[in-house]
């Protein structure tokens, strides 16, 4: 039995530190209105501020993903959370528009670590039957710091002020720094390699093969609905149902809720897809079921409910992490457990590329108040991930899975 418990200890430390992660990086939106003041910065310059991490964290995904694959978990995140920790404890020191580029931009770099990290934790400490739920807890972190950072920051920042917010961020870093101390000396983490399944390809994902094409298109845009409401929600409820900042501010932790409950149902889900010989069809079912699921988020202009306007944005997030369980899932199993990270890298960083490209479109068209396009938007590009995928795939087989 406690073999069965401690084998979990190091995916829930990937699981507290994409947790801390998401701290560190909502913090700077949820007191932006107060730095903005203090710092004399425009809101434009707050949007380049964004993009500076948007654009480092694209990058820092794959790199990291490579570094951990390389030299292994125990160096590569004691050294990542150690940077990103002084990145994010640098932005109480920033006093303009430089500053807090520079520091966002170095934060992105560095948690572009955070999960490859969890997805390589996951596979190289779980048996492959356990695999999906490890990966569901290792990034269910990021949901569950955007549902606890307004309970946390707020009151910090309201004792000790915006400044004292970010060094309690790095404090918060340091801590986890000597929880992985600990956590690091376990052999099945301490060792900079892990054996590969035999039943997987031995050379990393290549840009030549569909099925590293197939991933990221199902990750990238299935997951628009995620950065979609995380970023637009509190700007609709705002300005299009007039619902004040006190009370978005005690109802916006709902829609990450949905994210965080629907990570551990679809890597349950994809869990028992792989107890057939070739679960292929299962996550072609899985990934069709995700599609059909995210186009009620269309119809939530025509809503006049406050309260079902939240439950759709609930379930947006909900069905969001289908696309990034069985996409994963998928390429995890098609491709040897060694390449772990980068395969996360590739995942999130194509993410992050794709909500560069698409956050100004649904700004633009908010300024315009043209709500209904911008929801349809965000429903379309699920269906678009499905097909490219479902494209790619159409004469692929994954090979039966066999234990590590």
């Amino acid at each position: 039995m406690m073999n069965r418990v401690t084998q979990w200890i190091p995916t829930l430390a990937m699981m507290l530190v994409s947790l801390i992660s998401y701290i560190d990086r909502n913090t700077l939106a949820l007191l932006a209105p107060t730095i903005l003041k203090e710092s004399g910065l425009s809101v434009e310059q707050y949007g380049f501020i964004i993009s500076a991490f948007s654009v480092s964290y694209m990058i820092g995904n794959p790199v990291w993903g490579r570094l951990l694959d390389r030299f292994g978990l125990r160096v590569g995140m004691a050294a990542a959370v150690f940077f990103w920790t002084l990145a994010s404890t640098s932005h109480a020191f920033a006093a303009g528009f430089l500053g807090f580029a520079v520091a966002r931009a170095a934060l992105g770099f560095f948690e572009g670590a955070t999960f490859p990290g969890g997805l390589r934790a996951a596979m190289q400490t779980l048996p492959e039957h356990l695999r999906g739920r490890g990966m569901a807890l290792s990034y269910s972190g990021g949901s569950l710091g955007a549902i606890v950072t307004p309970l946390i920051v707020t009151p910090v920042a309201f004792l000790w002020g915006w400044q004292g917010a970010f060094l309690f961020t790095g404090a918060v870093g340091l801590a986890w720094l000597a929880l992985w101390v600990l956590v690091s000396r376990r052999d099945d983490i301490a060792s900079e390699r892990f054996r590969a399944s035999l039943r997987t390809k031995s050379l990393p994902p290549g840009w030549r093969d569909r099925q590293v094409w197939s991933f990221m298109a199902a990750y990238a845009l299935g997951c628009q609905p995620l950065a979609f409401v995380l970023y637009a929600a509190a700007l609709y409820l705002n300005r299009a149902m007039g619902i004040s900042q006190v009370d978005i501010g005690k109802v916006l932790w709902l829609p990450p809720l949905g994210w965080e409950v629907g990570y551990f149902i679809w890597g349950w889900l994809t869990d028992r897809a792989l107890r057939s010989g070739n679960p292929l069809p299962a996550f072609r079912r899985l990934l069709l079921v995700s599609m059909l699921l995210s186009l009620p988020l269309a119809a939530t202009p025509f809503i006049t409910s406050f309260p079902l306007v939240m439950a759709v944005l609930f379930f947006a997030m909900f069905v969001a992490a289908g696309f990034i369980i069985v996409p994963i899932r998928y390429a995890t199993h098609a491709y040897s457990a060694d390449h772990a990270g980068l395969i996360a890298g590739l995942g999130a960083g194509s993410w992050g590329a794709m909500v560069a490209l698409t956050m100004p479109v649904f700004g633009y068209l908010f300024d315009q108040q043209r709500y209904d396009q911008a929801f349809l938007m965000a429903a379309l590009f699920p269906v678009a991930g499905y097909i490219i995928w479902w494209w790619l795939n159409r004469d692929r087989e994954l090979l039966p899975a066999a234990g590590v």
